[in-house]
């Protein structure tokens, strides 16, 4: 009889697979990283439960007139300046992929000037354009002054709108170059134009890409809408701060604020899921894939 049919001895059955006992890996590490943060979180929930908080104030002005109008007024600065930015930024990311060298360097200066400069000093230098430009319009026909046209909310909407339409410009490059030049090429095969090109072919495939972060900028907006409380528009952070000017009950009218900034977030993020589901659907997901 060869070794080969050598019937299996006690000592060979000891350390077959079928005999071993699954024993689940530990993770310690990960278990005292838990432990911490459980800790952490304890801790300043405690905190914010016996600190010099009068949650009855919070109660009281989380539904108060000034607070909603706060709120509404939040809501229309974030539909303009987006509306405003994603106009300029599809304008210019088609003017920065032309083939007109004017029209792409003007884009790449666009994207320079209004990127680079924090949008906190673009709302003061809109909101203050009157010391530069004291009337506006067409000499001879019709002049305004600046300053009865400057208001709080169009200084606002065009320094938060061309802002973040330096942002969204890249973002929408980003979706063109996505889409395969064979595309490109195709559309303009079978004789289409620029515009139906773009309408028909290329917008359609790069919304795929574009929707995730630009749905990211509209939330990022609700947020920064706030800034134009310096130029005295009547967002909702502008209003709560009138009210603790009077109160002084400062720390419960920013916890107001703060409720509202994360009901208007958390529907924002689900309407951005369905969405992103909606452009992304006949695609295969990156986690169906992993």
């Amino acid at each position: 009889m060869s070794k080969a049919e050598t019937p299996a001895t006690a000592v060979d059955q000891k350390y077959e697979i079928a005999h071993l006992k699954l024993v689940p890996k530990r993770h310690v590490g990960r278990m005292i990283a838990a432990a911490i943060v459980l800790v952490i979180l304890a801790a300043i929930i405690r905190a914010f439960s016996v600190g010099q908080i009068e949650w009855n104030y919070v109660g009281t002005f989380i539904f108060a007139p000034a607070i909603l109008d706060g709120l509404e007024s939040t809501l229309i600065m974030t539909v303009a300046a987006m509306v405003l930015g994603i106009v300029l930024g599809v304008v210019i990311a088609i003017m920065r992929v032309s083939g007109n060298p004017v029209l792409s360097y003007i884009a790449v200066g666009y994207v320079w000037i209004f990127r680079g400069a924090p949008a906190l000093l673009q709302l003061m230098i809109w909101f203050n354009l009157a010391l530069i430009f004291p009337k506006m319009g067409i000499p001879g026909l019709f002049e305004f002054r600046t300053v009865d046209i400057m208001t709080p909310f169009v200084a606002a909407m065009l320094g938060l709108g061309i802002s973040q339409g330096a942002y969204t410009s890249e973002v929408v490059r980003s979706g063109l170059l996505s889409v395969d030049s064979g595309q490109y090429e195709a559309a303009r095969a079978i004789g289409m134009k620029q515009l139906q090109m773009l309408r028909r072919i290329v917008l359609p495939q790069a919304m795929r890409v574009m929707v995730p972060p630009i749905g990211n900028e509209v939330i990022g907006m609700v947020k920064l809408t706030s800034l134009a409380s310096v130029i005295q528009y009547s967002e909702i952070l502008h209003n709560a701060q009138i009210i603790y000017f009077a109160n002084t009950r400062v720390l419960e009218l920013l916890l107001v604020a703060c409720f509202w900034y994360l009901v208007v977030v958390t529907l924002l993020s689900i309407g951005q899921y369905y969405i992103e589901r909606y452009f992304g659907r006949g695609s295969k997901s990156v986690s169906a894939s992993m």
